[in-house]
């Protein structure tokens, strides 16, 4: 599919995927397209950084890569890895012929040996790829730094090959649910933006597209429950995602939102102990209206 050619024309190409993008986020991802920019996205857990990659490969027509980032990634995991037992293989066959000549043994580290890793893929599959590195505040600071040359130039250094330049950017989003405060030599590199929460009629709507099975009724009061608990003094509050499961949730037992209801069905939008038993003192006033 062609790139939606303005900001409009992009908030109704995410529409029609069920991502439905203000205009300050889809403004940002136009502007990334166009300069080739990465995108640095920021805000709370379940508010839809992740998913708006998944729609932007839909709405673009490109292969999505994902890197999800934990504690401890390296470059092997990130980048690339040696097919160790096919270079072995190789290497006892050419035992056998007596063939190890230096082109030979150099081509023991040619690219037929390498397996690709998601940095890697990205960069070669270029404007065909949306590549998605997912809570990057995960990663550590040595994991941060080796990203840099990514942001930049769009290329990879693979010391036995040499450095992968993409013929073309791939569009790059990265997102961060703030566990600790990234590095500026990061950021300097990304547009950001922020995803927040956002206002109880966009979240009905938004629940609405995602499941349009669920009543308008239905939506209004599970996303007037969430805006209540996103209130209380909770370790954990719900997000948009918690929203459209505990909306599906009712929808599939057929139940209206009250105390008994919510009591019941708290674990799909509730994600900690201590939460549910503060939330389950306050379901009268969680369910009024």
């Amino acid at each position: 599919m062609t790139r939606p050619g303005s900001v409009p024309e992009l908030t109704d190409a995410l529409r029609a995927t069920g991502y439905l993008a203000d205009r300050g986020l889809a403004t940002a991802v136009h502007v990334a397209l166009a300069l080739d920019r990465p995108v640095l996205l920021e805000g709370e857990v379940g508010v839809g950084k992740t998913e708006l990659a998944k729609a932007l490969a839909q709405v673009l027509g490109r292969r999505l890569i994902r890197l999800q980032c934990h504690e401890g990634i390296d470059a092997a995991q990130a980048l690339y890895e040696w097919d160790h037992a096919r270079q072995l293989m190789h290497i006892r066959a050419l035992q056998e012929t007596a063939s190890s000549t230096d082109a030979s043994v150099d081509a023991l580290f040619g690219p037929r040996f390498l397996q690709e890793r998601p940095l890697l893929a990205a960069v070669r599959a270029g404007s065909g790829a949306v590549l998605l590195v997912d809570e990057i505040d995960r990663a550590d600071d040595e994991f941060e730094a080796f990203l840099l040359e990514l942001l930049s130039d769009f290329q990879v250094t693979i010391p036995e090959i040499g450095t992968v330049v993409a013929e073309e950017p791939p569009l790059v989003l990265l997102t961060s649910n703030r566990t600790r405060e990234l590095h500026d030599a990061l950021k300097r590199r990304c547009l950001y933006h922020w995803i927040g929460y956002p206002s109880a009629a966009r979240e009905v709507a938004i629940v609405r597209s995602r499941r349009p099975e669920v009543s308008e009724a239905l939506a209004e009061s599970v996303v007037a429950a969430v805006h209540r608990l996103r209130a209380m003094d909770l370790a954990k509050p719900p997000g948009v995602a918690e929203t459209i499961d505990w909306a599906r949730t009712l929808d599939f037992l057929g139940d209206d939102l009250g105390p008994a209801t919510a009591d019941l069905t708290l674990g799909s939008v509730v994600k900690d102990h201590d939460d549910e038993e503060l939330v389950r003192t306050r379901l009268d006033e969680l369910t009024r209206g």
